[in-house]
């Protein structure tokens, strides 16, 4: 069988081959409305003017208006019958083979646009984002960093993912500046504790999963069945003010320390385009309740990666390296969880996994780790060194996946620090 291919020219290391079709929203030009499109090699293909031409004939689509919305949200809502029937005909559009965008002149001009000549946008409304703990590495390691080696995983944690309700407000598009957060930390003597900006900014390498159809309240959604509620992936950088999370997180967890801001990458990556790309998950033990435990348990082989670019030097550095096959428990493990007490979750609501760190210490997914808490300040380069983030630095994320003779993925999740806003 031939390998699908695209009448659009894509670099051989480009993240958006035919293959991949994730879906972002865009603004041509700032006086522009929102429209929802696929990215495909160096151009996004505005869906709002193939649904206008008559090219979603499927018997779901071809009635709606989901792709003449600002977001992505009504789509998400249909369900992954009609994420599937939408992925085919996109694919067979913009197939080498079909002629009807390919040979359509206007058509191809209105609704193929260079990536370079548009802005993303956060591609859904988020009414909610809880964040999970799923990394059992990261969990270690924070463990033997706050409380010793002894037990640095608390028992709870082999038994259920672990989460926290985060804020959606200040949820933002790969791009945002961040503003270095100010609030209290730990007193260094007696009290009072210290206030001002944050001393100890990190980055956390995360991925979300973006819900799509969601459920009733008091119905949950079987772990078997949660698959079919998550519309696709994300990068996440849930940047973290460690000392003012320190100071504040007993008795009811993280608040001020992590809802500051938090990046995503502007493309939702389906979880059919990752479909080739999954792998075991890590063997649980002990076995999961009954409602946990999947008849398949599934991860996907998601190389990540992170690098950081100090003001005034050219060249970024690399400063870990993991993958998404090291999460204990799964993202459908975690919408099961997260819905088991009866929590209706909604289209476009966002699960973040949770730092994803590896086995090894170049694997580590955030300074606290790779730094033990500052006390092994991390090399740059020649002359440069990173205990915590500095200002004027910028922190990427990159992932992707490996196909045979093509690359599914997610672009890019960059965010830059800022001073404090303090007077």
């Amino acid at each position: 069988m031939a390998a699908l291919k695209s009448f659009i020219e894509v670099r051989p290391d480009s993240h958006f081959p035919i293959q991949n079709l994730p879906f972002g929203v865009f603004k041509h030009r700032p006086s522009s409305l929102p429209r929802p499109a696929v990215a495909i090699g160096d151009y996004v293909l505005d869906l709002s003017e193939i649904a206008l031409a008559g090219l979603f004939d499927g018997p779901l689509l071809s009635s709606s208006d989901c792709f003449l919305q600002p977001n992505l949200n009504k789509f998400l809502s249909l369900g992954r019958p009609a994420w599937k029937e939408a992925r085919a005909t996109l694919q067979k559009l913009l197939s080498s083979t079909e002629p009807k965008l390919r040979d359509d002149a206007s058509l191809r001009e209105k609704s193929l646009l260079p990536m370079s000549e548009v802005e993303m946008l956060l591609p859904i409304v988020i009414g909610d984002y809880s964040d999970f703990f799923s990394s059992m590495h990261h969990a270690k390691n924070c463990g033997t960093i706050f409380r010793g080696p002894e037990n640095p995983i608390n028992l709870n944690w082999f038994h259920l993912p672990i989460a926290y309700h985060g804020r959606a407000s200040s949820i933002v598009i790969s791009g945002t500046d961040v503003i270095r957060p100010r609030g209290q930390g730990p007193p260094t003597g007696s009290p009072p504790p210290y206030f001002g900006p944050s001393r100890k900014l990190d980055f956390e390498l995360e991925m979300a999963a973006v819900v799509g159809t969601g459920n009733e309240l008091g119905k949950p959604v079987d772990v078997n069945e949660a698959g079919d509620h998550i519309f696709g992936l994300v990068l996440m950088n849930d940047w973290s003010a460690r000392d003012i999370q320190a100071w504040e997180y007993v008795p009811l967890g993280p608040f001020l320390g992590k809802s500051f801001i938090t990046t995503l990458s502007p493309w939702i990556v389906t979880l059919d385009a990752l479909e080739p790309f999954t792998c075991d998950a890590p063997k649980q033990d002990p076995p999961p309740l009954p409602y946990l435990a999947e008849k398949s348990s599934k991860n996907y082989n998601i190389s990540l990666e992170v690098q950081i670019k100090p003001a005034g030097v050219e060249e970024s550095a690399v400063v870990t390296r993991t993958n998404f096959n090291h999460l204990y428990w799964t993202i459908t493990q975690q919408l099961a969880h997260h819905t088991i007490n009866g929590c209706n979750l909604r289209p476009g609501d966002l699960l973040g996994t949770g730092t994803i760190s590896g086995p090894d210490p170049d694997s580590y997914g955030c300074l606290l780790e790779l730094t033990w808490n500052g006390q092994k300040p991390l090399p740059l380069n020649s002359n440069t060194t990173r205990k915590f983030l500095e200002d004027g630095d910028e922190v990427t994320i990159t992932g992707c996946c490996k196909g045979d003779g093509y690359t599914v993925g997610f672009g890019t999740c960059t965010g830059k620090i800022l001073p404090s806003n303090s007077s």
